[in-house]
C-alpha cells in the first residue's frame, strides 16, 4: 500500500489553531509547488470571530520578533487588525525597582494579539484574532473548515477515519493539532500511538479592561516582566494589547492563593494607576500548558504538529507550532506519511525544541536562585539598567533578558551568552557592589 500522497490524496487536520491551520496552509502550499491536488478538511468547532471562550484559545497571545521575521519573509504579514499592539521594550520589575529594556534593535517587531474574538467583556469588536487570520489563510489556500468536534477515529482499510456527529470520513493522513486542552490525546490512542502523552502543568490567564488611553498612558508599549520572590512563580507577565491588559502567570501549581500574591505585590501595584486596584478580570483561565513533549509524535498515516507533540518551554508556542506544522507538511508532501517519512525528516525538528528545552529548564533553574539572593537580584537589574543608559555599553545582560523573556531566541543560545566571561565578570561585579550596599544597610 503507498504510503505517499497523491492527486486527490484527503487529508484531515483536527484542531484549527495555529499549528492546525499552518500545516494545512503549508501542506497545500507545498502540494501546489509539485501539481498535486489534495483535500484539506479542518475540524474546529470553535468560531474565532467570538469574544469570549467560545473563541478563545487561552494563550497570552505573543508573537516573538522572530517568528514575525520568518513570516515576513514568507509573505505573510500580521495586518493590523490582528496586532492590538506592536511591543518595543519590556520593563523588568522587582520588588524593589524596575528597569526599563529596549529592543536591540529599537524596533515594532514584537506583536501583541488575541488569539480569538477578545475577553468576554470586549465592547466592540475592533480587532481580529490570530486564530481566525491563520484559519482564513488555509482556507484561502484550499482548505475546507467542518464546524464539528471530532468524537471518535479509528481505522478503516488502513487508513485513519475521522468520525462526527452525522458520519465518518476516511483519510489518507491524519494530523493532530489538539493541544493539550481537550481530549485529544484519547483520539489519538484510539488510533493506536502507543507514547508518553505530553507533561503539562496550569497556567493563569487573565484579561483586564483598562481602557486604551490608561494603557497607553501607565503601560505604553512595553511587556512588563516581573521577577517576584513569589513561591512557585516562575514567570509573570503583563502585556497590553488595545483596550485590554492580558496577564499571564507560569510556574508551578498555580492556584488562587499565588494569583492574589501576584496582584497584591507592591511591584504590580506600582505598574498601575492610583485609584484602580488590580485584580482578577472578567474573562480568566487556567489552561494546561506542555512542559515536556510527547515521547513519538507520528505513526503510519498520523503526525502530531504544535503543543500536541512539542512547544517551547513557557515561550514562543506559536513559534514552535510554525516550525513543526511546517516540517510536517514538507515531510508528507515531499517524502511521504509513513511512520519512517516523519523519523527521517520531522523527527530532527521536533528533538530539537525537545533539546533546547532541557537548557530552558537549566535557565529557570538560575532564575530562581537569583530571586532568592537579593544581592544577585538587585545586580541583575543594577546591570541591565547601566547597560540602558550607556548608549556604548555592550548590552550583555539587556540581551540575555530580552531574549529569554521574549523568547526570540534558543534557550540553549541564551545559556551560552550566560556563560560569557564578560557577562559573568560584569554580573558578580554588580552583584558584589549590591551585597556590600547591603552590608551597610543601604
Amino acid at each position: 500500500m503507498s504510503m505517499a500522497l497523491e492527486d486527490g490524496s484527503r487529508v484531515a487536520v483536527i484542531g484549527g489553531g495555529p499549528a492546525g491551520s499552518l500545516f494545512a496552509y503549508y501542506l497545500l502550499t507545498f502540494a501546489q509547488r509539485i501539481d498535486l491536488n489534495l483535500l484539506v478538511d479542518i475540524y474546529e468547532p470553535r468560531d474565532f470571530t467570538r469574544p469570549g471562550p467560545a473563541g478563545c484559545n487561552m494563550c497570552g497571545g505573543i508573537v516573538s520578533e522572530s517568528l514575525v521575521q520568518l513570516l515576513a519573509l514568507e509573505g505573510i504579514n500580521l495586518p493590523s487588525t490582528v496586532v492590538q499592539r506592536g511591543i518595543d521594550s519590556y520593563v523588568l520589575h522587582t520588588d524593589q525597582s524596575s528597569v526599563r529594556i529596549d529592543t536591540p534593535l529599537t524596533e515594532k517587531r514584537i506583536a501583541a494579539v488575541h488569539r480569538g474574538g477578545g475577553p468576554r467583556n470586549v465592547r466592540a469588536l475592533k480587532w481580529g484574532g490570530l486564530d481566525g487570520y491563520l484559519l482564513g489563510m488555509a482556507q484561502q489556500r484550499g482548505a475546507k473548515v467542518v464546524a464539528a468536534r471530532v468524537g471518535e477515529v479509528g481505522w478503516n482499510d488502513g487508513r485513519p477515519q475521522v468520525r462526527v456527529e452525522g458520519g465518518a470520513h476516511t483519510y489518507d493522513l491524519l494530523a493532530g493539532a489538539t493541544g493539550v486542552n481537550s481530549s485529544g490525546w484519547q483520539l489519538f490512542e484510539q488510533l493506536g500511538l502507543r507514547s508518553r502523552r505530553p507533561e503539562t502543568t496550569k497556567a493563569y490567564v487573565t484579561e483586564l479592561n483598562l481602557g486604551d488611553e490608561l494603557i497607553a498612558q501607565y503601560f505604553g508599549s512595553s511587556m512588563h516582566m516581573f521577577l517576584l520572590t513569589i513561591p512557585r512563580l516562575d514567570c509573570a507577565a503583563i502585556i497590553p494589547k488595545g483596550d485590554f491588559l492580558t496577564v499571564c502567570l507560569l510556574g508551578r501549581d498555580i492556584d488562587r492563593e499565588l494569583v492574589t500574591a501576584f496582584f497584591e505585590s507592591p511591584a504590580v501595584k506600582r505598574c498601575f494607576p492610583p485609584t484602580w486596584t488590580p485584580a482578577e478580570g472578567e474573562c480568566h483561565c487556567s489552561p494546561k500548558i506542555n512542559v515536556r513533549e510527547a515521547a513519538c509524535p507520528f505513526m503510519d498515516r498520523v503526525v502530531l504538529v504544535g503543543d500536541s507533540g512539542v512547544t517551547r518551554l513557557y515561550k514562543d508556542g506559536i513559534g514552535a507550532a510554525y516550525r513543526t506544522a511546517k516540517a510536517a507538511a514538507r515531510t508528507a508532501v515531499f517524502s511521504g506519511v509513513s511512520a519512517r517519512d516523519f523519523q527521517k525528516y520531522y523527527w530532527p525538528i521536533y528533538r530539537s525544541i525537545a533539546r533546547d528545552n532541557r537548557y530552558g529548564w537549566l535557565i529557570f533553574a538560575l532564575v530562581h536562585r537569583i530571586k532568592a539572593v537579593g544581592a544577585l537580584r538587585r545586580g541583575a537589574v543594577k546591570m541591565a539598567g547601566g547597560e540602558q543608559a550607556a548608549p556604548g555599553m555592550a548590552r550583555r545582560m539587556s540581551i540575555v533578558l530580552w531574549d529569554m523573556f521574549t523568547g526570540s531566541a534558543p534557550y540553549r543560545e541564551i545559556f551560552s551568552r550566560t556563560l560569557d566571561p564578560r557577562f559573568l565578570g560584569r554580573f558578580i561585579w554588580e552583584s558584589a557592589l549590591a551585597a556590600v550596599g547591603d552590608g551597610r544597610g543601604k
